[in-house]
């Protein structure tokens, strides 16, 4: 059986679909029913029935808004307020930042399936499911979401599966480049005494990462090509977030010496590593204020930083579970 051609840009939507049943093996069917519609891929519902997907989607909506009323109880927001600046710069800042993860996974489906704008709403649920909840649930969330809005019969696991692992090891190998840019830094933390064996354990764990690579045709249902595409997009992610982070620490203490940012920076991609960890930002700026010690004024800005990304958090997960519950999940 041959294989379905790749898109190769705007132009490839004109081309003719192939006639014949789309499979997982490639998550290519998206791509080719837009070229079969002519158009750039529009999520659809597959009925108005409850099906497993739309409870599924029900209990995560409940599960985030019980959540949200949980994780609010110990916020003081006066308290917060009076912490962030009011300069449009960091809030500008903080923007792109926070939507920096749902973005380039819209690049990524758009790319992969050709999707449309409803579908970075279902990606900042997934962003905000995997920060509130638990790590992958929004995965989990954004399968079932496929399942639903494809135009097709097929299953979308192995993208998303794909995009998951090419994440992972995005990630790993990101968080092992900083730790040695801010290794002549880590003098700063009371941790220095350890840092060759820090060093050493996480290249450890970024080699078993690149496991995946070894069995590539037994694991990855994406083409190497698309898989390059989702990898290089990934480590541009992780590489503006990080700069972007920095960006925001310098805007509110621009007087810091930029090994503290490096060395931060490394501790925050090294938490962002822990995947089954809700509230990484939170755990983030625990470890944070334990490292930094006396160093008051970086210590209180980790743990702003942490409480204005967990209320962000918050606000859209009661927007969009009431949105659910009000509407029964048939937009």
């Amino acid at each position: 059986m041959l294989n379905p051609p790749e898109p190769s840009g705007a132009g490839a939507l004109a081309d003719p679909a192939p006639q014949r049943p789309m499979t997982d093996a490639t998550l290519a069917f998206a791509s080719a029913g837009a070229r079969a519609q002519g158009s750039a891929f529009e999520p659809r519902d597959r009925g108005s029935g409850w099906t497993w997907s739309r409870v599924l989607v029900m209990a995560l909506s409940l599960l985030v808004l019980a959540a949200a009323v949980w994780q609010a109880r110990g916020l003081d927001l006066a308290d917060i307020a009076a912490l962030v600046p009011a300069s449009p710069l960091f809030w500008a800042v903080f923007a792109v930042s926070y939507l920096a993860g749902p973005a380039s996974d819209w690049i990524i489906f758009r790319k992969l399936w050709g999707v449309g704008r409803r579908a970075f709403d279902a990606l900042i649920r997934k962003l905000i499911y995997n920060e509130l909840l638990l790590g992958y649930l929004g995965e989990v969330y954004f399968y079932t979401w496929a399942r639903r809005k494809l135009p097709t019969d097929a299953s979308p696991f192995g993208a998303v599966k794909d995009v998951a692992i090419m994440s992972a090891i995005a990630g790993n190998i990101m968080t092992l480049a900083l730790i040695a840019l801010a290794y002549p830094y880590l003098s700063l933390l009371p941790l220095a005494q350890y840092a060759n064996d820090i060093f050493w354990s996480l290249a450890f764990v970024v080699a078993i990462s690149l496991v995946p690579f070894v069995w590539r045709r037994q694991i990855f249902s994406l083409a190497r090509r698309e898989l390059w595409f989702v990898f290089g997009v990934h480590i541009g992610r992780i590489v503006a977030t990080t700069l972007l982070s920095a960006v925001l620490w310098a805007l509110v203490l621009p007087d810091v010496q930029i090994g503290w940012w490096l060395v931060l920076s490394a501790i925050r991609l090294l938490v962002s590593r822990l995947p089954f960890v809700p509230n990484k930002d939170v755990v983030f700026a625990g470890i944070a204020v334990l490292a930094l010690g006396q160093d008051v004024e970086i210590a209180a800005l980790m743990a702003m930083m942490a409480a204005l990304i967990l209320s962000t958090h918050l606000i859209l997960a009661l927007i969009f579970g009431l949105h659910d519950l009000a509407k029964g999940d048939k937009t």
